[in-house]
């Protein structure tokens, strides 16, 4: 079982202690992941059909879920039926992070000890979380924070007045000033009087050569995480919403906006100000003009315009 290093799990628990109105079980759960990460001591959540295919391959243990879904899953996996996925799904993190519905300050910040950073600058005012990694040949901007746990890799480029949480961050990275990456996403669900907070317990991962512009937010995963590919460069002012995947070698323009969920395949290029919705899957040497509104999935080597966007030929015609 790999240990999330950023949130301190309380688990594991039994399934009959997590649900009890739904589940006799007192199978052991270690921990909370999607479909395709969960192994047979894990639980894990099914409240779509647009995931059947990822159900019915699922090693989860359990899995909350819905009685006309519970069919795509495999015999060795234990549904939990509930009127509202995400609404449970909301309550058990909670139980097994219950630090994680909120971004807490982290009270571990101290100004870096230069001695346990060989070949790192540092500029002023850098605070600097308990067990954080950097590579050597990196730099970090004044007034830079970077909060516990996060690892930096070698020769990076860490801009000013930069927040940086929950993330692993590879080689050769450039983090322009201001953005703040692994924060906590939007989520919650609305009750009478009050809204319940869903827990991020997920990260940011920037792997090799990413370049992310000024002022981009980059929030962290839900209960997978949100992962940029090797060489895909961000313009200012991009916001990522939790869960969003993106591949290598992607140009996004500034003020694009991602909803969660959503995943980009290689060589993608978005004009500026377009908008993803979620739970959307883009395809390879895709392309999307500028001021566009995906809403539909976008098949390999397309490209689409307009809103709600649609192939380009079929947006002149409009025209």
């Amino acid at each position: 079982m790999s240990k999330n290093i950023f949130f301190e799990s309380k688990g594991p628990f039994k399934l009959n202690i997590l649900f009890p109105s739904h589940s006799t079980s007192n199978n052991k759960v270690n921990d909370i992941k999607t479909l395709d990460k969960a192994g047979k001591l894990d639980l894990t959540f099914f409240d779509s059909l647009k995931y059947k295919n990822l159900a019915e391959k699922t090693k989860a243990g359990s899995c909350i879920t819905k009685e006309n879904l519970k069919r795509y899953l495999p015999k060795t996996c234990e549904a939990i039926i509930v009127k509202s996925v995400l609404f449970e799904l909301a309550k058990v993190t909670s139980k097994f992070y219950p630090n994680a519905d909120l971004d807490y300050p982290d009270n571990s910040l101290k100004k870096p000890n230069k001695s346990k950073f060989p070949g790192v600058k540092f500029g002023n005012n850098v605070l600097i979380g308990k067990n954080v990694k950097i590579g050597k040949s990196s730099i970090i901007g004044s007034n830079t924070i970077i909060e516990k746990n996060v690892l930096i890799g070698k020769s990076c480029t860490i801009g000013s007045q930069i927040m940086i949480k929950n993330t692993v961050v590879g080689n050769n990275v450039v983090i322009q000033d201001g953005a703040k990456i692994g924060l906590k996403g939007f989520g919650f669900i609305p009750l009478k009087g009050k809204n319940l907070r869903f827990p991020h317990v997920g990260k940011v991962i920037l792997e090799d050569n990413v370049e992310i512009g000024a002022s981009c937010t980059i929030d962290r995963g839900s209960i997978g995480n949100t992962v940029i590919g090797k060489n895909t460069f961000l313009d200012n002012q991009v916001h990522m919403a939790h869960n969003v995947n993106v591949g290598e070698n992607c140009m996004i323009a500034g003020q694009v906006g991602f909803a969660g969920s959503s995943t980009l395949g290689n060589n993608v290029s978005i004009g500026g100000q377009a908008g993803v919705s979620g739970h959307l899957k883009i395809g390879n040497n895709v392309k999307i003009g500028g001021g566009s509104g995906v809403v539909k999935d976008i098949p390999d080597d397309t490209i689409v315009m307009g809103y709600p966007a649609v192939p380009l030929k079929e947006f002149l015609k409009k025209k």
